[in-house]
């Protein structure tokens, strides 16, 4: 058998996406899954604090994402709302 190592079985750097480049699903799927890891409870302190702190990074992209979406339906109801005011206007 080779004494060859394949990895050190320890995520490196690179071994998550950015999470600005997550979309929403991407990130909240991630999240769902770093909470079951979490909850298991089998790592030690040091893992668990990096699994603790890229939660919380996805937490606060899923925020933002949300945050961005209800941003969009307030803005498209505002529209919607001048154009109703307008038409009323128009019927005056």
């Amino acid at each position: 058998m080779s004494e060859e190592n394949i990895g050190t079985g320890q995520p490196g750097r690179d071994a998550f996406t950015p999470v600005e480049e997550l979309n929403y699903e991407q990130a909240r799927d991630e999240l769902i899954e770093t909470v079951k890891i979490l909850e298991l409870g089998q790592m030690g302190l040091d893992e668990s604090l990096k699994y603790w702190e890229r939660g919380e990074a996805l937490a606060r992209r899923c925020e933002s994402h949300l945050e961005g979406a209800s941003k969009r339906v307030e803005d498209a109801l505002e529209r919607a709302e001048n154009r109703e005011q307008q038409a009323a206007e128009g019927e005056d």
